[in-house]
């Protein structure tokens, strides 16, 4: 039956099929992570932006992150500029005061975002005083008028998300980073599991989840198909898209990028297999997609991360919301 219909129909009848509340199949995303053709990719992003604009209307959410704790970490993921196992000539701190933790945080709202994510380096928190801190920062944060507080803290257990909770914290950040099948290759300090087991111990707390990955590891189409399936069964709020930008010194530093066309079609089918969900563009756009980072709303974000990131630069947000009021959306 599918040979007999042009890829411009059937791209359309999967768009209606998402648009209604019908799940794309494993066949069929497989299908559409296999496109190749420039005039298919077109249409793939021009009607996930479709399915965008039904489900998230015109509005883009803005979110920051200020990295509270620098460097030395005990884990060896292979495209980290923090781990401890790799010469990065980064900068490297501990926990942050919390007047400079505010300072970042009212410079955000300042800038217009929404959302602003506490993140530290390391597998997690380990010290009472210096969890006991980062419970108040998010307190303080809380005291920002429409400031959301957010926090990416690594793995963590029941009992540190109920105080987190307890200081007003709703949503936590946790990446899966790749797929379950891909993850031994890119860390082995930790499993894929043990991220899972954190992202549920949130849930189960009553947070709302931020998880998603970064593409350009090594890792297949079919794997980074492999990892939305993953998102989607523990049907995570938000999902923040990274992309590989080489940091020298670290196990990645030659690896090749991979296209913008196809990283926008990588959003493009997210957007398709995760149609209600905020997808959020983050790291690495800016080398990832050079020129074409305007058109990762035109395939289906409705979130993007601002500012600068933890160990590189990000641009002005000027720019951002220059591009997101020239397409004729809103970043409220």
């Amino acid at each position: 039956m599918r040979k007999k219909k042009s890829n411009s129909v059937f791209i359309a009848e999967l768009c209606d099929k998402a648009v209604n509340g019908r799940s794309i199949t494993p066949k069929e995303a497989q299908w559409l992570i296999s496109l190749k053709e420039h005039t298919d990719i077109m249409l793939l992003v021009s009607h996930a932006n479709l399915i965008r604009q039904h489900f998230h209307g015109p509005d883009i959410d803005l979110c920051a992150i200020v990295n509270a704790r620098s460097g030395k970490c005990s884990e060896d993921c292979t495209f980290c500029a923090q781990s401890a196992r790799y010469d990065t000539r980064i900068k490297t701190y501990p926990m942050l005061a919390i007047k400079d933790i505010l300072r970042h945080a009212r410079r955000s709202k300042k800038n217009g975002v929404h959302r602003f994510s506490i993140v530290t380096s390391g597998r997690g928190i380990t010290g009472k005083s210096t969890f006991k801190k980062i419970c108040a920062m998010v307190q303080k944060i809380n005291d920002i008028d429409g400031l959301n507080p957010c926090a990416s803290l690594g793995i963590m257990g029941r009992d540190q998300f109920r105080q987190l909770r307890d200081s007003g914290l709703k949503r936590y950040h946790h990446n899966l980073e790749t797929a379950e099948s891909f993850f031994p290759s890119v860390c082995s300090t930790h499993s894929f599991a043990h991220r899972v087991a954190t992202i549920r111990h949130a849930q189960e707390e009553g947070f709302e989840v931020c998880a998603g990955g970064i593409f350009g590891l090594g890792e297949t189409p079919q794997q980074r198909l492999e990892l939305a399936y993953a998102l989607k069964n523990l049907d995570v709020d938000s999902i923040p898209l990274n992309f590989l930008n080489p940091i020298a010194g670290t196990a990645l530093e030659n690896s090749p990028l991979v296209t913008p066309l196809e990283l926008l079609k990588t959003i493009a089918v997210y957007r398709f297999l995760l149609p209600t969900k905020e997808i959020r563009i983050c790291g690495g756009r800016e080398v990832a997609l050079r020129t074409l980072q305007p058109l990762m709303y035109v395939s289906g974000a409705n979130g993007v991360m601002v500012g600068n990131y933890l160990t590189t630069k990000g641009r002005n947000s000027v720019i951002d919301m220059r591009e997101i009021a020239d397409l004729g959306l809103n970043s409220p």
